[in-house]
């Protein structure tokens, strides 16, 4: 199934592959709709990003999700760099390389079974569903994820994802070359709390969303720590909720967004005017106000969740990966 041509040319590990179903999984639909902003279309059907510090490579092809994973550099290889940029192959074992992508994708959840049952108590989930399947949601890092989102304000995908390549390559650690394009690791925490990093974040565009995400690396770094923050994952959503609005840049929509892509909350129903007006217009939700309070808010997100069930925050990722789609 692999041919030679499909590879970068860079020295890949070997191609491995997981059984994986359409639909169980679209790479397609999941890695471009906004949930993420690392990954790109390398070549038709193939899909490059950084997951957990190392760049891989993933494609479908029938019933198997095909990966493979770049090494990191050596720090002595510059010459060679010049020339070519190659990447060393990756020490990683099966076991884990597999581990890895099944936690990131979450797949040991059933997905067909979930739209099932979407789709008995939602007729319009139904009438949707059948073009999007295989939408689910990835499981990221909490500080890749709460970042990544705190640029998302008044902003659309394909200039977030433009920050958040800018952010990596002036913060974070540089770890391969594939087709002379270099790639670097999301910042750590610690990165972005240095005495210059607003100013170098405005000098890279993030406009008034420097001072967000420098501020709120320093409240976690003197708060909760990276630690903390994962920990989220164990206590309650509406807990993991609170603690997220407290940062500088998060209200409650970036604070779902986090609750759901990266912290284990798959109630968290992130709401913007998008999914306001679905709720106003498809589901007829009699909402008071011409605009988006925060008591609106709320009935939006338990609305859904009478409807879908304890995990809404899929269904919704669906519709609005559909409503996307029809967008572009």
């Amino acid at each position: 199934p692999m041919k030679l041509r499909d590879v970068p040319s860079a020295c890949p590990s070997l191609w491995r592959c997981l059984p994986c179903p359409p639909a169980e999984l679209r790479l397609d639909l999941v890695l471009s709709s906004g949930q993420s902003f690392r990954w790109w279309e390398s070549s038709p059907g193939a899909w490059t990003g950084v997951l957990e510090g190392r760049v891989w490579t993933l494609r479908q092809d029938g019933d198997r999700l095909w990966y493979t994973v770049y090494g990191e550099e050596d720090e002595h290889k510059e010459e060679e760099e010049r020339d070519g940029c190659p990447a060393k192959a990756a020490k990683l074992d099966v076991a884990e390389t597999d581990r890895i992508l099944r936690d990131y994708f979450q797949l040991d959840v059933g997905l067909s079974a979930l739209y099932h049952g979407w789709a008995a108590a939602d007729p319009l989930f139904r009438k949707v569903a059948k073009d999007f399947p295989g939408v689910r949601v990835l499981r990221q890092d909490p500080v890749e994820c709460l970042f990544s989102f705190i640029c998302t304000s008044n902003n659309n995908i394909s200039r977030i994802t433009a920050m958040i390549e800018r952010l990596c390559q002036a913060f974070g650690r540089r770890l391969c070359c594939l087709d002379s394009r270099p790639f670097h690791a999301f910042p750590s925490l610690s990165a972005l709390t240095a005495a210059d990093a607003e100013a170098r974040l405005r000098a890279l565009g993030f406009g008034y969303r420097a001072k967000f995400v420098s501020g709120s690396a320093r409240a976690i770094a003197e708060g909760l720590g990276t630690e903390g923050l994962c920990q989220l994952r164990t206590v309650p959503y509406a807990e993991a909720r609170r603690v997220l609005c407290a940062l500088p840049g998060v209200g409650a929509k970036v604070a779902d967004c986090v609750c759901l892509l990266s912290l284990d909350k798959a109630e968290a129903v992130p709401v913007d005017t998008h999914v306001w007006h679905i709720a106003r217009q498809r589901y007829g939700m009699a909402l008071g106000g011409k605009s988006l309070t925060p008591r609106a808010y709320q009935e939006i997100g338990d609305f859904f969740r009478g409807l879908w069930g304890p995990r809404a925050g899929w269904a919704q990722a669906v519709l609005f990966c559909a409503d996307l789609r029809k967008g572009q």
